[in-house]
């Protein structure tokens, strides 16, 4: 049996729980959970906000861990090795995408928490091709996020071979914005940062950024037109846009990871004259979350953490919820 802990209902409150995986298929591994991060993605699954959450729920996708079996078919790990798990759990190994190394694209890749229990657990299982071994040089205790808010923020800068010569802005520095930051000013780029929190300008500077704009002064945006060859949003909220937009050089991007919920309301002759593309991305493949572990341990990359026991995960949910974490919640044994 798993021990768990779940929610039986849209906000409910995290219940302990227990289940019987069955039998460990011959391509998966079993993980000890050790330290399990919290994501706003968790936060947005328990309350089903994107209607493909079922009940009970147990949240969170980024396990750090050792292995505690595997399946008869798995050969690139043993017993005790500590690993992470991220967002997908299994992937469908057959399509286009995962054949070029894309896994993350595959249109049937399963979630580690949906439709499956996740790794508010004290173990965890998916298939061993999702799977990523940790570096002895990486923080375990700190490893949880870096399969999450980590990769997503790194990815962009593989999809669109970023160079270090780059102008590049982060919009919103919180659990991905902090860490975005610090891989850009290691990547070489000249870093910006928008953020509506004077509080975190000072911040904002010791992670990585070059300048900070505030997103709530209109004229400040405005006179940066025409500077940027990459802006990242992490923000799940509607802004103006077309203001963001103007802001891009010739052939700049503006590129999605915070999954803002409504419609984006984006003017294409903004996007015409300049031949500036709008785009968003998720997550990474399991090779390139091996190269981006890589990077951070050579940069000593790190998020910023706060540390509860699992049997506060529900404190813990409620410190996510408030919006005051700095900048990522991890759950420990």
């Amino acid at each position: 049996m798993i021990r768990a802990f779940a929610a039986f209902e849209p906000k409910g409150e995290r219940q302990p729980f227990e289940f019987d995986p069955g039998a460990l298929k011959a391509s998966e591994i079993e993980i000890n959970v050790e330290y399990c991060g919290i994501c706003h993605s968790d936060l947005s699954m328990l309350n089903n906000e994107w209607g493909m959450t079922s009940y009970p729920f147990v949240p969170g996708h980024e396990v750090i861990g050792t292995i505690s079996a595997v399946g008869s078919q798995v050969s690139q790990f043993a017993e005790g090795d500590w690993v992470g798990l991220g967002w997908h759990s299994d992937y469908c190994h057959d399509c286009r995408s995962c054949n070029t190394g894309d896994h993350n694209l595959c249109s049937d890749a399963q979630g580690t928490i949906i439709g499956r229990h996740g790794g508010f657990a004290d173990k965890v299982r998916a298939d061993a091709s999702s799977v990523v071994a940790l570096p002895s040089h990486i923080d375990k205790a700190i490893a949880g996020p870096l399969f999450c808010a980590g990769i997503t923020v790194f990815n962009p800068l593989v999809q669109f071979d970023i160079k270090p010569t780059d102008k590049v802005a982060v919009i919103g520095i919180g659990g991905l914005g902090h860490l975005a930051l610090q891989f850009l000013n290691a990547w070489g780029c000249e870093v910006t940062a928008f953020t509506s929190s004077e509080a975190k300008t000072k911040e904002a500077l010791e992670l990585g950024a070059h300048s900070v704009i505030n997103s709530r002064d209109k004229n400040a945006i405005s006179a940066a037109k025409n500077q940027f060859d990459l802006i990242i949003s992490t923000v799940d909220v509607k802004l103006d846009w077309n203001r963001y937009v103007n802001t891009l050089a010739p052939k700049g991007r503006l590129h999605f990871v915070g999954a803002t919920l409504e419609p984006l309301d984006i003017s294409v002759f903004g996007l015409m004259g300049a031949q500036r593309s709008v785009s968003s991305s998720p997550v990474g493949s399991p090779s390139t979350i091996a190269t981006m572990l890589d990077f951070a341990g050579r940069h000593k990359i790190k998020p910023i953490i706060e540390e509860f026991r699992f049997d506060q995960v529900n404190e813990a949910m409620k410190r996510l919820e408030s919006g005051d974490a700095r900048y990522r919640i991890v759950l420990k044994r």
